[in-house]
């Protein structure tokens, strides 16, 4: 691995492909019509669906905003089985065509979006649960199965999804292996590329004559949060958890370190959490909250997903660290919003609808993270309304910090990312449209050998590998 320097970017990377040619498009269409009939393919007579499939949530970016803006496909192919993948994934080779796969469109550094045209492949038609082996819990899932789907089609089994996002009511689990990284489940089952989260791949080459592999869980690392630049992910394999109704548990503190406390204390107890997620009270008082719920009025609030074991032991004991308990329900019969839908980006998302100016960051804390977040609250003060997520990285526990942030131009922006780094914390940067920036900060060698070996003309999601620029 090389090492990169982080940088917001002021424009797309050189190197781009031009967007192909009207004449190019329309013969690429007459092949895939002629052999796939009833394939769907979306054209300019569609612009609305080309603009549409063309975007994702880049917007919390007000960096990304301007550099994506006009970047859409100029053909949408919307295929339903692995045999017309093939065939798109063929006929975009042999026209040297620039294909881009697209999921839920959840994502929100503009993974799915086409930087130099050409086709989106959208894969919401392939969704088939092909196979659940009920005694190991592992099963084999199409791309654009929606994990919402998947979670009830798992639920008779007593099975339940590992890791999901706060959007799995809308993202697809391609999509979410293929460009998230952490999410609700993350407390327990650590971050998408630890071993053991991805068992095998799929996968579709783009060449003249696509190779359909069948990849196990080493081969399938280097596509794993690659956006799709070294292949097109048709069916997944990945283990699945006991299926558990989570008691969403809601507490109330009044002192920020009392509320801090508590949520590094919480995760070393002997009890079973999916998720644990702390709001500054300004942060939890622009939130929706469950039916039942009482509003937000001052005070910072602790959400956890609590096994309902842990509840003999979870109310005495917030309460001897300075909580107040304030609601608690099991998740399966509360009504309204769900309590994991005000974790991770929902809460950007949630504070945004009302904020539009405001982004934010995406930090893992350093494991001191009193004294860092005490000396970012010092410098930063109400600049920062702070948001902090439980995870488990490399067998311990530790907090994401989703910070909001008032949009106060590139330079502030760029103050903060430095002082957080001075302070120790990793950047995942969603300011950033690289698949090397915006996670580990390096190149990784092996994405970039899995896009020389399956697709080797540098045509898929284009832009979005540096290493595939810089090689």
């Amino acid at each position: 691995m090389s090492s990169l320097a982080v940088a917001l970017p002021s424009g797309l990377p050189n190197g781009l492909p031009q967007p192909p040619s009207d004449a190019t498009l329309a013969t690429l269409r007459r092949e895939l019509e002629r052999e796939q009939t009833e394939l769907e393919l979306l054209g300019l007579e569609r612009s609305a669906d080309l603009q549409r499939l063309s975007r994702d949530c880049f917007a919390y970016s007000p960096v990304l905003a301007p550099l994506f803006e006009g970047r859409h496909a100029q053909l949408v192919a919307r295929p339903t089985n692995v045999e017309q993948v093939i065939a798109v994934a063929a006929a975009c080779a042999r026209q040297q065509v620039p294909l881009t796969c697209r999921g839920g469109g959840t994502g929100n550094y503009g993974q799915c979006v086409p930087l130099a045209g050409g086709v989106v492949l959208d894969l919401s038609g392939l969704k088939r649960l092909r196979q659940l082996d009920r005694t190991a819990g592992v099963i084999t899932v199409e791309a654009g199965a929606l994990m919402g789907d998947l979670e009830r089609q798992l639920a008779p089994a007593g099975r339940a999804l590992r890791l999901m996002p706060s959007t799995l009511r809308s993202a697809s689990i391609g999509g979410f292996i293929a460009g998230g990284s952490v999410g609700i489940g993350s407390q327990r089952w650590g971050i998408l590329r630890d071993p053991g989260n991805l068992l095998g791949l799929e996968v579709v080459t783009l060449e003249a004559t696509p190779r359909l592999l069948n990849l196990d869980a080493a081969s399938s690392e280097p596509l794993n949060h690659a956006y799709g630049t070294n292949g097109i992910i048709t069916a997944l394999t990945l283990p699945t958890t006991e299926a558990i109704d989570w008691v969403q548990v809601v507490v109330g503190f009044d002192a920020w370190e009392q509320a801090l406390s508590a949520a590094q204390s919480v995760s070393r107890w002997a009890i079973e959490l999916n998720s644990v997620n702390l709001l500054e009270a300004p942060v939890a008082a622009a939130m929706p909250w469950p039916a039942g719920c009482p509003k937000a009025t001052g005070e910072h609030r602790l959400l956890l997903l609590a096994h309902p074991a842990a509840m003999a032991v979870l109310p005495a004991r917030l309460m001897q660290l300075g909580g107040t308990l304030l609601w608690q329900e099991p998740q399966s019969s509360s009504k309204g919003i769900p309590l994991r839908e005000l974790g991770w980006n929902h809460t950007t998302l949630h504070w945004r609808s009302a904020n539009p100016e405001w982004t934010y960051l995406q930090l893992l804390l350093p494991q001191n993270e009193g004294a860092c977040l005490v000396e970012l609250r010092r410098r930063w003060g109400s600049a920062i309304h702070w948001h902090l997520e439980g995870i488990k990285q490399q067998g311990s526990q530790r907090l994401v910090c989703l910070p909001l942030i008032p949009w106060q131009g590139r330079e502030r922006l760029e103050q903060l990312i430095s002082d957080c780094r001075e302070l120790g914390a990793f950047l995942f940067n969603p300011h950033v449209f690289t698949v090397e920036d915006g996670g580990l900060g390096v190149v990784d060698a092996d994405q970039v050998r899995a896009k020389a070996a399956y697709d080797p003309g540098g045509l898929l999601n284009p832009g979005k590998l540096r290493g595939w620029q810089e090689r």
